[in-house]
């Protein structure tokens, strides 16, 4: 189960949160020291909610995913969990106690039992992608003047965060917990033989000052700052990354960075044997206190415009194995930029450290600045050449190199991806019923998956919990009773329309009020979570209710979703958590939507395409229900 939560955690970013003002505005050159952590102590502490709500809850969302025999044997199992003076009342007060006592009763659990104890690849697994909009240029020149701009507008953005003049955010009018900006820069995972553990240089007396660019699986280390501290200029970065590139033109070096894609094991074990050699060691703890990592990327095989988000979604991902560009990344790394010769431009992001919204804040930020003409001079000081960096190779290296490739090799053949532009609206036409777009759209999941299947399943959708000090996330159940009533309607010859109406105004209503039953602390999953972790703390015996099928069924996602709102006309995309499931990430704009689906081709029973085409159909026969009934005309 625990795999599973770290797989569906991929996913994990926010429910429309409202930036305080613009990002991309002139950065305040002073420096208001203090503030980000005067802010942070005004945030409440995450609640532990009621026992008996949660068990509650937890019944309502099993009812229309097991079957009644098994529903009837959890009441039971429940029933005794809850007994006055039992089991679950002990574990419900040591959850208290530790909420008394910690700044967040769950934070350092979750980071520990979501990312770091996860030992599948991050590759696929954990980490997502990002597609943003296909650039124009088709050559080295440009590829090298867009990552030039790209650098300069991140560093523009780490200004606001080194002086703490990032806005705060806010949503439903509360202040959001703004730590996981603090996160992002600077950091990387580094892997263990049986836990990872993750570094974060930004907060050191002396911060880096570089990044690091890889360049046919060659990476450099290059100096983003002068000598006065002032960012290099967007000039001197092009002609900085022109020696960069001039230096790595050979493509026979071992791709080092293949093996950051490996199972977390594997890797920990080659890890510590790769950095026995101190050449290496300084080289890889080079990459690991970089800011963040530009990836320039080799052009991927020629697609029809119609293929090309899909395809661009798996370079993100994984880079498309290792004949192509899997081997120019540090996996590790929290945030990878990647841009192509051929125009492809995105990021992937490991997730241990965070949720989207500093990562997609910041993407927002960048691209607005990439589109602003250069109005700084260049000062006409000789730049130091980038440093290579230096690997030696041993026989044993070696073959654990060629092992990570075959391994990402056959992920790369296993994960199915298709993006589609859903062109015919987007949140335009929800708002005009009155409805939340998050839930229409996962009602419009709901009926796809059921009309594929004939059968309700266990659905995940991330809901944020940054209202709290330190919040990271909780699970909105987008399967409920309501929504398995309208599913099951809908396609029923003998309902009326106004009835179908009603029930999908029903089904949309419950799935607004999990949401914002969700972002208060509320919800069910990371309470018993909570509850399950106090009793190995304990050393208690496990808790039979987390040895029921039911909750085996409960946390066996098919369907692992999550809203990625953005300004830029981007898409998220992650692997599915389940190996019969579907990943399925989306980004609602005004008039139209961007989805991203996958699949693993090693289950016959999925298919991301198909799902991709049913979701589109559920979507567009909602419309026409909405718009073809008189009682939604009124």
């Amino acid at each position: 189960m625990l795999g599973i939560l770290a797989r569906t955690m991929a996913k994990d970013l926010w429910y429309k949160v409202k930036p305080c003002g613009r990002l991309v505005r002139p950065v305040a050159p002073t420096r208001i020291p203090g503030r980000y952590l005067s802010h942070q102590e005004g945030l409440p502490k995450l609640p532990v909610p009621s026992l008996q709500q949660t068990c509650e809850r937890y019944l309502a969302t099993l009812e229309p995913i097991v079957d009644e025999e098994e529903l009837s044997h959890t009441k039971e199992l429940l029933a005794e969990f809850q007994k006055a003076g039992g089991v679950g009342e002990r574990l419900q007060k040591g959850l208290e106690r530790r909420a008394r006592k910690t700044e967040n009763w769950l934070s350092d659990w979750w980071l520990t039992t979501a990312y770091l104890d996860y030992r599948m690849p991050v590759v696929v697994h954990s980490s997502p992608g990002v597609v943003l909009p296909r650039l124009e240029f088709s050559d080295r020149q440009g590829q090298m003047r867009f990552a030039a701009k790209l650098i300069a507008g991140v560093l523009d953005f780490k200004t606001m965060i080194d002086n703490e003049t990032l806005p705060v955010e806010y949503l439903g009018g509360k202040q959001l917990c703004m730590n996981q900006y603090y996160q992002v820069l600077s950091s990387c995972r580094v892997p263990g033989l049986k836990r990872d553990s993750v570094v974060n240089h930004a907060h050191r007396s002396r911060p880096p000052t570089h990044i690091t660019v890889v360049h046919n699986f060659q990476f450099f280390v290059l100096d983003v700052y002068n000598s006065d501290g002032t960012p290099l200029t967007v000039d001197q970065l092009y002609m900085q990354l022109e020696k960069v590139w001039s230096s790595s033109l050979q493509t026979n070096k071992e791709p080092i960075g293949i093996l950051t894609s490996n199972q977390r094991n594997s890797w920990g074990k080659a890890y510590n044997n790769l950095i026995k050699d101190k050449t290496n060691k300084d080289s890889v703890q080079a990459i690991q206190k970089s800011i963040f990592t530009v990836c320039l990327d080799a052009p991927m095989p020629c697609v029809s415009d119609e293929l090309y988000h899909s395809r661009a979604a798996v370079q993100m991902l994984h880079g498309g194995g290792s004949r192509w560009n899997s081997g120019n990344r540090w996996f590790d790394k929290t945030l990878q930029f990647i841009i192509g010769e051929d125009g492809s431009c995105g990021l992937m992001y490991e997730h241990a450290p965070a949720e989207g919204p500093p990562i997609v804040s910041l993407i927002d930020h960048v691209v607005e600045y990439t589109k602003k003409s250069e109005m700084v001079r260049t000062p006409m000081v000789p730049l130091p050449m980038p440093q290579k960096l230096r690997f030696n190779i041993t026989p044993e290296i070696k073959k654990d190199i060629e092992k990570a490739k075959q391994n990402m090799n056959i992920m790369v053949h296993d994960l199915d991806v298709k993006v589609i532009v859903f062109s015919h609206f987007g949140k335009n036409v929800p708002k005009t019923h009155k409805m939340s777009p998050d839930a229409f759209i996962q009602m419009g999941l709901q009926l796809a998956y059921y009309r594929m299947y004939q059968r309700c399943c266990a659905t995940y959708e991330s809901a944020s919990l940054r209202m709290f000090k330190l919040g990271r996330t909780d699970t909105i159940r987008s399967c409920s009773i309501d929504s398995a009533n309208f599913v099951k309607a809908m396609d029923d010859p003998a309902k009326q329309k106004i009835e179908k109406v009603t029930l999908l105004e029903k089904a949309v209503k419950a799935h607004r009020a999990y949401t914002d039953m969700a972002i208060h602390g509320q919800a069910i999953d990371r309470h018993l979570l909570g509850l399950k972790l106090q009793a190995i703390e304990d050393l208690t015996s496990m808790p039979e209710i987390f040895m029921d099928t039911s909750y085996a069924v409960a946390n066996h996602y098919n369907l692992s979703t999550s809203q990625v709102p953005a300004k830029t006309d981007c898409v998220m995309c992650f692997g599915p958590v389940a190996p019969d499931g579907y990943g399925v990430c989306y980004n609602p704009m005004a008039e139209h939507i961007n989805f991203a689906v996958s699949a693993f081709n090693s289950c016959n029973e999925t298919n991301a395409a198909h799902m991709a085409q049913r979701l589109e159909e559920a979507l567009l026969d909602m419309r026409m229900l909405l718009e073809s009934t008189p009682k939604a005309k009124l």
